[in-house]
């Protein structure tokens, strides 16, 4: 029986685990700082591995550099010793929903859900602090110094004034760590968008280069904020950008969606596409095809002289008779689609479909011209690159006040909602997630996009409780969560696809639930024997340290839990029990294990007797062999 590690793996150790994979040989056992034995690799046999392919000292390459850069890196790579708790009366439907959101320093929970939600991510939208030189930043990312202490010394507002020598190098640091995290957590075929301005906007490029690789840069949309104009500057700003970068580009899928300032007589909503195949130029040297004995015409009956006077050249005079050739006709030009046009010559003269599963065809026009006709597939998109009239931050704060809410430059949540339709499938389930998720414009949009498509994306967002008003920022997400949601499920335009989830199960960033009972020989009192019995904190309850449980076996946060008597929870997404029953006897045990329950979790308070907790090995050995015991 094994113990539940109070700590999560962090991402240094997976990156140990990704080099074994690539370089087995440079990964060695070495002793820790604490004297256990640890993986480690080999930096020497790593460059002998990478030869003159690896970089080190003072030799010159490009990159983006700044001081702190180093310790911010050794600050993602570090593992948290927090965990999450849940919150009932803070939720919407906490049994029955999908989505979550998360109180606390996003850092933190950025870690925490490293296990349970690692590469299934699909779109991440985040709208961090602009730096704009008065910004109070709210994180507890100081380097040489630990959270608390940060915490204590700073009020948890700390701001990066323009005047500071490290303006843009705190920004940097604090948003590096941040992007780690966020590219592990991503599908292959994920996404990345971040709302900045112009002060930000270069460097945040060439991190996100570092990070994600410049070869899967996708796009730096331009948005039009044209509702700011009040500005008593020289020249007006109205615009920000959206940077959106894939996880791997070669796996994005293309966006299915028409820009909404595409008018309804645009030929973008034809049933099929047609244009003319001749294109002369220097990419589309002439060449002589051969159309023959019946091939389709675009008039039932008629001719066309032979000529040479313009493209395409008519070699052999054309009769039609019943929309079809009566002989063989060459035809000499420029072509742009030669290829499928000769396939659908060898097919019959029959439709064929084309690299992009459309069916096409072709014809010879009344003026000699062959044209290409496509059937235009369901899934049309066209995006374009200037996101406009896509709504304002005034009218987003005027719709939060009409629900009671003041949040200063909301997010547009028709702008959001846009970039999500964009981004994750139509009537699929993709997880989104907003980790400055402020007033909650995210969760809003993700509730119209289901609403519009018929699909179930579900979310997850995180806000650090900084004070506003008589609350915080995270009940002000909260309310809007609880206030928009019935909006949106009333709407008459509500697709029937969509199961309407408009909950949320709300957890927060917390201590461990554990009492840290290790102490050093020798130390230890008589008296002090019965406050080490238990490795349950007071103030925690039995959901608590069901949470914590499911963070550090990298259970979906959102997944059903059945709670049954005696304090036993059952995951079966997870296979996984947990049993927190005051007293567990060896019944209790015996029927748990005739379940055969992939992994079971016991307190180790929770055993009636020492006798109880060394025979459910031997229960477990016989009836389930392959469960997986632990105890916490």
């Amino acid at each position: 029986m094994r113990t539940v590690p109070t700590t999560p793996h962090g991402e240094a150790a997976r990156n140990v685990e990704r080099i074994r994979e690539l370089f087995p040989g440079c990964v060695v056992e070495t002793t820790a700082p604490d004297g256990t034995v640890t993986a480690a690799v080999d930096l020497d046999l790593l460059r002998r591995e990478l030869g003159e392919r690896a970089v080190d000292g003072p030799r010159e390459r490009y990159h983006l550099d700044w001081p702190g850069k180093s310790a911010a890196a050794a600050a993602a790579n570090a593992p948290t010793a927090r965990t999450l708790s849940p919150s009932r009366a803070d939720s919407v439907d906490f049994d029955g929903t999908r989505n979550l959101f998360i109180e606390g320093d996003n850092l933190d929970a950025l870690k925490l859900l490293q296990e349970g939600c690692l590469g299934r991510v699909g779109l991440i939208y985040i709208d961090p602090p602009y730096n704009t030189g008065s910004d109070r930043f709210v994180y507890a990312d100081r380097f040489a110094e630990t959270s608390e202490r940060f915490r204590e010394r700073t009020g948890d507002l700390f701001t990066n004034s323009a005047t500071d020598g490290r303006f843009h190098s705190t920004w940097l640091s604090m948003i590096y760590q941040r992007l780690r995290l966020s590219r592990t957590l991503l599908r292959p075929d994920g996404v990345m968008l971040i709302s900045i301005n112009d002060v930000e906007q270069a460097n945040l490029r060439r991190l996100c280069d570092e990070v994600f690789g410049a070869a899967n840069f996708v796009c730096q949309f331009v948005w039009l904020n044209d509702g700011n104009v009040d500005q008593q500057s020289a020249i007006k700003g109205v615009h920000e950008y959206v940077l959106a970068y894939a996880r791997d580009l070669a796996r994005l899928p293309r966006p299915v969606v028409i820009d909404p300032n595409i008018g309804d007589g645009s030929k973008l909503y034809n049933e099929r596409i047609e244009n003319s195949i001749t294109k002369n130029g220097p990419a589309n040297p002439p060449s002589t095809v051969e159309l023959p004995a019946g091939f389709p015409a675009a008039f039932d009956a008629g001719g066309i002289d032979a000529r040479t006077d313009r493209f395409p050249h008519i070699l052999d005079p054309v009769v039609v008779r019943d929309g079809r050739l009566v002989a063989p006709v060459r035809v000499h030009s420029g072509w742009s689609s030669r290829n499928l046009l000769e396939l659908f010559i060898r097919n019959g003269c029959t439709p064929i479909t084309d690299a992009r599963g459309r069916e096409t065809w072709f014809d010879l026009t009344a003026s000699g011209a062959v044209y290409s006709y496509k059937r235009r597939a369901g899934d049309q998109g066209h995006v374009l690159s200037v996101l406009r009239n896509l709504g304002t931050t005034k009218q987003n704060s005027r719709m939060l006040a009409g629900w009671g809410i003041e949040f200063s430059y909301p997010k547009p949540v028709h702008l959001i909602e846009y970039l999500v339709r964009v981004f994750t499938r139509p009537g699929g389930d993709d997880l989104v997630l907003d980790y400055f998720a402020g007033s909650a414009t995210t969760a809003h949009a993700v509730f119209r996009a289901n609403e519009a498509d018929g699909g179930n994306r579900r979310f997850i967002l995180v806000q650090y409780p900084e004070p506003a008003g008589t609350g915080t920022i995270a009940d002000v997400a909260r309310t809007r969560i609880r206030k928009c949601g019935p909006e949106v499920l009333a709407s008459r335009t509500r697709h029937p696809g969509w199961r309407g989830d408009i909950g949320f199960r709300s957890l927060r960033v917390a201590p461990v639930p554990l009492a840290d009972v290790t102490v050093r020989p020798g130390t230890v009192r008589q008296a002090d024997l019965a406050a080490l019995a238990t490795t349950v904190r007071p103030d925690s309850d039995v959901e608590d340290l069901l949470f914590h449980v499911l963070v550090r076996h990298g259970v979906d946060l959102s997944t059903a839990v059945h709670r049954e008597a005696d304090d036993t929870f059952v995951v079966p997404d997870a296979d996984l029990v947990a049993c927190f029953a005051a007293e567990v006897t060896e019944d209790m045990v015996t029927a748990l294990a005739a379940r055969r329950p992939g992994r079971v979790v016991f307190r180790e308070a929770g055993f009636r007797s020492d006798t109880v907790r060394l025979n459910t090995d031997r229960v477990f050995a016989r009836l389930s062999p392959g469960t997986d015991v632990s105890v916490v």
